[in-house]
């Protein structure tokens, strides 16, 4: 029997919860053309999210075509055209033929070399001069709008972790000729998504750089409560197992609504879960899931200062006042000025989020694991997280 709970892969169908507001949102720019900032930490299910808009979008609207392009592993202009030629391309040709011919059509300039995969007519790759790319890649940048005016097409263009593009040679200059050519673009819409928030926020929301204001600025939140306890408690029940709204909920309640945790410890509890679920099943799985992780956080905690070490146990026990003489004291801090710096250092490297009111460890889990395990006598652990 297959498991009724994914993670680390998309959510689809059955698969994918609520969303319904950020679902209509997302729908409402692909029709009507407006572009789209989304921010939200790793693993919150943004992919998933923009996949399922996409599709609901399309089937609304027969003329719309999406493409998904990630830049995850490319860093630099030369792959980022690359891939960008090739995506679109791709998105508005159904067979080989099709391929060469809108190649041709709309790359007169280039003449790339087209090879393609053996194992489907659609997968190609095409061979840019780079030398010559890079001396004028207006073509390159302006190809999904010269299609979709020539099909009569509207096209959302949706580019998972953009903030990818502050690795590459004078990202600065590379934003403001993105920007340039984008914003005049009439028939595409672009979906700019990420999970380094402190990147992304540099890149969208400083009113010095050339992305300003370019869209619909959305901060994706964690999903309620309420939802996840209806989520798993029908996913159980059409497997034959039985877990109620508590149950449910404490599941959510445990890893902090993090959409990853939630379906990886529902996971857990549903695997060990003959019939009906107990209070038991589900200590002994979220145990059994932190010491899993045990090696990873032991390596991220050794790879911190002292002192952002002592900062993160002041977050733990919801200190309010940081910068008083006393906690700095307590806490081993140093002086106030390492506070800021700090923060800065624990925002750069993804563990801590930093919100007007409060301040969290990201990984509910790695805060879990820190209260539980860490700060009591320091524990160590083996590979298959055994303290020794």
């Amino acid at each position: 029997m297959e498991t009724p709970f994914i993670y680390g892969k998309l959510a689809t169908g059955n698969n994918f919860t609520d969303r319904e507001d950020e679902q209509e949102r997302l729908i409402r720019n692909f029709l009507s053309g407006a572009n789209t900032i989304l921010i939200s930490p790793r693993r919150w299910g943004k992919s998933s999210l923009v996949l399922k808009s996409a599709e609901k979008a399309k089937s609304l609207e027969k003329s719309t075509i999406v493409v998904f392009i990630d830049l995850f592993n490319i860093r630099n202009e030369e792959e980022f055209y690359k891939v960008l030629a090739e995506k679109v391309i791709q998105s508005v040709s159904t067979k080989m033929e099709e391929v060469i011919l809108n190649v041709k059509e709309f790359m007169k300039q280039w003449i790339p070399k087209i090879s393609f995969s053996p194992d489907s007519q659609q997968e190609f790759n095409l061979g840019l001069n780079w030398n010559e790319l890079k001396k004028n890649p207006d073509e390159i940048l302006d190809l999904a709008e010269k299609i979709a005016i020539s099909k009569n097409l509207k096209i959302v263009i949706c580019v998972d972790e953009f903030q990818n593009i502050a690795y590459y040679d004078n990202p600065l200059a590379f934003q403001k000729y993105l920007r340039a050519h984008w914003q005049q673009h009439q028939s595409i819409t672009y979906c700019l998504y990420g999970s380094k928030k402190h990147m992304l926020m540099e890149v969208f929301t400083s009113p010095s750089m050339p992305f300003y204001k370019f869209g619909d600025l959305i901060f994706l939140s964690k999903i309620d409560s309420a939802y996840w306890k209806l989520f798993i408690t029908e996913r159980f029940r059409s497997t034959g197992k039985e877990i109620n709204p508590e149950q449910a909920g404490r599941i959510a309640a445990l890893v902090d609504c993090h959409p990853y945790y939630v379906q990886q410890l529902a996971q857990l509890v549903w695997l060990r879960t003959e019939k009906s679920v107990n209070n038991t099943i589900i200590e002994k799985a979220i145990d059994s899931l932190t010491l899993q992780l045990s090696m990873l956080f032991q390596n991220m905690t050794e790879s911190l200062s002292t002192t952002q070490v002592n900062f993160l146990k002041m977050i733990l026990d919801k200190v309010i006042r940081l910068s008083s003489k006393e906690n700095i004291e307590n806490y081993k801090i140093g002086t106030s000025a390492n506070i800021v710096r700090i923060k800065k250092a624990l925002n750069n490297k993804e563990i801590i989020d930093e919100q007007p009111d409060e301040i969290k460890i990201l990984d509910p889990l790695y805060a879990l694991w820190l209260k539980k395990y860490y700060f009591i006598g320091h524990r160590k652990f083996d590979p298959l997280g055994r303290i020794y």
